[in-house]
């Protein structure tokens, strides 16, 4: 008896680590970190302290939970989020109650839910992948993808280092894909998954990512590139292989180049 009661534990903690997962599935933090910031509001004011030191209860709160998160754009989005929300709360009595609903709709149509398991629109900064030619170099008419193109500014980047190579772009949002098509015309720019696109026959990939995302792409490229390939990631590190060189970048964001097989740290 008491070995069956002991059965369904297994059960239990894996139901809590599913559970644990999806409460931290961006971007559900930084809601549940604005509605904490709305509940401090609200129980100052019912405690029966003035509108502003209430507020800036919340905002310390808010910003506190901010650096809870795992990167510097995410705690940046959860901190301006909520000062934002106080902002849009004001004018709240001048607009219909359908207004909220369009940034919202907006927002969906332009970058739809799939696509926040990846990394939200962050263009690639002028100047980023300066004299990444020089230490990854590749056949003049050699191919490269920008896995997750955005609007094009990585693809305007890649063709100033590589200008003979044959440039594709993939990006899950179609208006953004339509928008990066026109932008760079001499490129082939799909919408498509990044994930689900084979890298077969590519010479270089760039990719600007959250860090989450970095370990199952160097497993996607050793399975799919061949050998003495490249993978480029703008500012953040593949943990636990050895890059081939890292680029200073702009902006304090560096670019870890990585040649196939990449290795170990350790080795």
């Amino acid at each position: 008896m008491a070995g069956s009661r002991s059965a369904p534990a297994p059960l239990s903690e894996a139901r809590a680590v599913a559970l644990s997962r999806l409460a931290a599935a961006w971007p559900l933090p930084a809601f549940a970190a604005w509605g904490a910031g709305w509940l401090a509001v609200g129980a100052g004011r019912a405690l029966g302290l003035a509108l502003a030191p209430a507020l800036a209860l919340a905002v310390v709160l808010v910003a506190a939970l901010a650096l809870q998160a795992a990167t510097a754009w995410r705690r940046t989005f959860v901190a301006a989020g909520f000062p934002l929300s106080l902002a849009a709360a004001s004018l709240a009595g001048a607009l219909p109650a359908w207004a909220w609903l369009l940034p919202l709709a907006l927002l969906g149509f332009a970058y739809p839910l799939r696509a926040w398991r990846d990394a939200p629109l962050f263009p690639t900064p002028a100047g980023a992948l300066r004299g990444l030619a020089d230490v990854a170099p590749i056949l003049s008419d050699g191919r490269i993808l920008d896995a997750g193109c955005g609007l094009g500014a990585g693809l305007a980047e890649l063709r100033r280092e590589y200008p003979g190579a044959r440039l594709e772009g993939v990006e899950w949002s179609w208006p953004l894909r339509v928008l990066c098509a026109w932008r760079c015309a001499e490129a082939r720019v799909r919408r498509a998954d990044l994930w689900s696109v084979s890298w077969a026959g590519l010479d270089l990939v760039y990719l600007f990512q959250r860090p989450e995302s970095l370990a199952r792409a160097i497993d996607k490229a050793a399975c799919e590139m061949r050998p003495g390939s490249w993978l480029v990631s703008l500012e953040f590190e593949v943990p636990g292989r050895r890059a081939h060189a890292r680029l200073a970048g702009t902006r304090g964001r560096p670019v870890w180049v990585y040649r196939l097989p990449a290795t170990d740290a350790g080795s």
